[in-house]
């Protein structure tokens, strides 16, 4: 297993128009610093067709720039043509698989694969269990504590597996059959019209006075804060994370990801990059509660909230 720590780019989890996740990625090939990038739809399946066309031309660039694909599984399978969906990704020879629905490794069997954080690898078990069976790379869910990633760092060297944490974005919190954004316009999952499209960085939720709660997309509840781990990135390569995972959001990620790969590389302080994707990033109150022990939330030791 390699020592050297690296930034990947999640899959991009909302909707956005197919030239824009094209240019997006064109950017992320030729100007960022990122090591792996994450391609593939994550969350709903009807949103697929409007990009396959792109797949060729966005891989091929990002592979001329240096950096790793790797495709993602739906994160949740239910009806036929999503399992057909993902028994035809995981049949992909010339990309590794991540996957992000247990139905996604009866296809991937005999085959080395990774693991995505929908998986819920949250204890040593089953951790020791994935990779008996295949996984050679695990994103672990965003709401574990640090005490319980130290403990998982030592699982994952026993069965030389790389770890892989989300450092920077909105936090996926759970998933559901019915989809609140097509319900929020009063319509169903099956006539949405692809309402979703209207929010690039999920719809924001707002408790009965007011306050920013959650954030949906989709089928999927996110948090309303950003998840901004800058400041724990020297703790996380100390316990042997090896993968530092920024999800994309509709802001100027390409310095959200400059700041990351300068702190990484111990070219300038987490404070000094801390102000700089304050400036820059997404446009949410900044959290780190899940990895401090807290409510997910929360933001401890920062100057800003």
């Amino acid at each position: 297993m390699k020592n050297e720590s690296y930034l990947t780019l999640g899959p991009i989890l909302f909707h956005w128009p197919a030239e824009k996740k094209r240019d997006f990625y064109f950017k992320i090939a030729d100007e960022s610093p990122i090591n792996t990038v994450y391609l593939g739809e994550v969350i709903c399946s009807k949103r697929s067709p409007f990009f396959e066309d792109h797949y060729a031309d966005v891989s091929e660039r990002l592979l001329r720039a240096g950096k790793k694909v790797v495709f993602s599984s739906l994160s949740e399978v239910m009806i036929a043509r999503e399992r057909k969906m993902t028994a035809g990704l995981c049949e992909m020879n010339d990309f590794e698989i991540e996957a992000n629905d247990a139905s996604a490794l009866y296809h991937l069997r005999g085959k080395s694969h990774r693991i995505g954080q929908y998986f819920n690898t949250y204890n040593e078990e089953t951790l020791s269990y994935l990779a008996q069976h295949g996984a050679t790379h695990i994103t672990i869910p965003a709401e574990l504590p640090a005490s319980a990633i130290a403990i998982l760092c030592k699982a994952a060297y026993a069965h030389n597996v790389c770890l892989e944490a989300q450092v920077y974005g909105r936090v996926g919190l759970a998933l559901s059959a019915r989809c609140y954004h097509a319900r929020s316009h009063g319509r169903v999952k099956d006539n949405c019209q692809f309402v979703c499209e209207q929010d690039p960085n999920g719809l924001s939720l707002k408790t009965v006075d007011g306050k920013n709660f959650l954030c949906i997309n989709g089928v999927q509840t996110l948090s309303h804060t950003c998840l901004n781990l800058v400041h724990e990135i020297g703790d996380m390569k100390n316990m042997g994370i090896k993968a530092f995972r920024i999800s994309p959001h509709d802001c100027d990620m390409l310095t959200v990801i400059e700041c990351f790969s300068a702190v990484l590389n111990n070219k300038i302080s987490a404070e000094d990059a801390d102000k700089k994707i304050s400036e820059s990033g997404l446009n949410a109150p900044s959290a780190n509660g899940f990895y401090h022990g807290h409510e997910g939330y929360r933001w401890k030791n920062s100057s800003h909230q």
